[in-house]
């Protein structure tokens, strides 16, 4: 399968992989975030398309395009070609570089970085029929209030990844009581005595338990007490593939 990267610039942002890394996270004690799997996979799944030069933004809260006050750090000639104040209302607009193609059937997510926090601006998220639209699209933020942002070179400014999101409306949603699966009753009851004990350790600074850390079933794929057959392709590292040049 291939995600067709066609540029619309002459020197079009560069795209990488989504990186794991958050520097919120290696802030923590020990990395704590990074247990978390759910977080990390997100960072991982899809791909970043990276700010070219470095550059502040500032919005005195007006509604009005001139409102947005864009300067790079040096002078750049595709600077205003590739960010600017398009929408107004405290909105900046980045334009990716690419025209996106995707195999019939799948569509493209368009979002700020997974978990990557900016103070004052928030990232617009996008779903994009790119299975057969023949032009690009805008990655947009949204000033949360008056004042200056920052955007580092080779910091993400844009997240794409994909998804078959016609199959969701074929989804309903159902609400049942958990007796009525006794398999994941059990499963569920199993992993929330487990919990309860552990988290008792912990307070009370057991050694075993500290020296432990923290609970590894869901990062290592594991039910426990081997309460049902561990999945198959679960995952528990993603590193998508760098893009490359083809005729």
């Amino acid at each position: 399968m291939e995600l067709e990267c066609y540029p619309t610039a002459q020197q079009p942002p560069e795209i990488v992989p989504g990186r794991p890394q958050r520097a919120w996270m290696d802030r923590f004690a020990e990395r704590h975030p990074y247990r978390c799997l759910p977080l990390s996979m997100a960072n991982t799944t899809g791909w970043e398309i990276l700010c070219p030069m470095a550059f502040t933004a500032e919005w005195n809260g007006g509604i009005n395009q001139a409102d947005i006050v864009l300067t790079p750090d040096r002078p750049h000639p595709d600077f205003h070609n590739f960010v600017k104040s398009h929408f107004s209302h405290g909105v900046l607009t980045f334009h990716p570089g690419y025209l996106f193609r995707t195999p019939p059937g799948w569509s493209m997510m368009c979002q700020g970085p997974p978990n990557h926090i900016k103070d004052g601006i928030q990232p617009l998220a996008g779903l994009v029929e790119t299975d057969w639209l023949p032009f690009p699209f805008t990655m947009n933020w949204v000033f949360t209030r008056p004042g200056k942002v920052r955007f580092e070179k080779g910091e993400p400014f844009c997240f794409i990844t994909l998804m078959q999101d016609k199959q969701l409306a074929q989804f309903q949603p159902t609400i049942r009581p958990m007796d009525r699966n006794p398999e994941l009753r059990d499963q569920y009851d199993t992993w929330e005595r487990h919990r309860a004990e552990f988290n008792k350790r912990i307070f009370r600074a057991d050694p075993d338990a500290t020296k432990e850390a923290w609970q590894r079933y869901y990062f290592k794929g594991e039910f426990p007490e081997e309460t049902g057959a561990a999945p198959k392709d679960h995952v528990n590292k993603r590193r998508l593939k760098t893009p490359r040049f083809g005729g």
